[in-house]
């Protein structure tokens, strides 16, 4: 254990896979805000709690069966000349629940504000298991990282706490701006359908490499801080 601490390598793949793991969370902190956004304003931050940590068990359960985990790349079936395994199972399912869930987000914004008030309240315990969908399929996808890019499993786990603190931490004040600016909350909600059909891609085995989805966003999210400058500048002038 001495050896593992005092090795500059150790530090440097902890490092490099808490931020990957950050990164890779963006989309986790999206989703925690955007469902948890159907609840009464007490319970959000619960649901949020909740539902971070269910991703931070899921993740080390994964990790500690890290060979069972591997297995599941293994195909189990063959259609149309095709390996099917249970990851492209998880993945394609996955994928399908996102694109639902943000089509029929969007159409509850789009309705207009009565009918998404109407809407909105949900029971606690439908959103916590929303949650824990999105978490089984994006928890895959993080623990294969975490193997890919560290030897040790105390190093893994440890980087994937650090991500959970600093998701919780992030989760708040993002929903709270996503709730305060319908237009971030539809661009969060277009993102959610770019991964669900990344997912899809995935389960098909065609891999949309995950670097021009992120570009995208974050392309997408600098002109839509244009767009609120903007209007904030508008807004002083008026009242000049």
């Amino acid at each position: 254990m001495y050896e593992l601490l005092t090795d500059p390598r150790t530090w440097e793949s902890l490092a490099a896979l808490t931020l990957l793991e950050i990164v890779l969370g963006v989309d986790n902190i999206l989703f925690l805000s955007i469902v948890s956004g159907q609840l009464p304003k007490v319970q959000q931050p619960r649901a949020r709690g909740l539902g971070l940590a269910i991703a931070l068990i899921m993740r080390i359960l994964l990790l500690t069966g890290i060979a069972w985990v591997m297995s599941l790349s293994e195909p189990f079936v063959t259609i149309l000349n095709e390996d099917i395994s249970w990851r492209d199972v998880i993945l394609g399912g996955g994928g399908l629940f996102l694109i639902y869930k943000g089509t029929t987000e969007i159409h509850l914004l789009m309705a207009g504000e009565e009918e998404f008030e109407h809407k909105l309240v949900r029971s606690f315990m439908a959103v916590i298991i929303q949650i824990g969908l999105f978490d089984l399929v994006f928890s895959l996808d993080s623990v294969i990282t975490a193997v890919g890019m560290a030897e040790h499993l105390s190093v893994m786990i440890a980087a994937i706490v650090l991500a959970m603190i600093v998701m919780f931490a992030a989760s708040g004040p993002v929903s709270k701006f996503i709730e305060e600016n319908p237009s971030v909350k539809m661009l969060g909600l277009s993102f959610l359908l770019l991964i669900g059909i990344a997912l899809l891609a995935d389960a098909a085995h065609f891999h949309i490499p995950r670097g021009y989805l992120y570009f995208a966003v974050a392309f997408s999210a600098l002109v839509e801080a244009f767009n609120q400058f903007a209007s904030r500048n508008k807004k002083k002038k008026k009242n000049r």
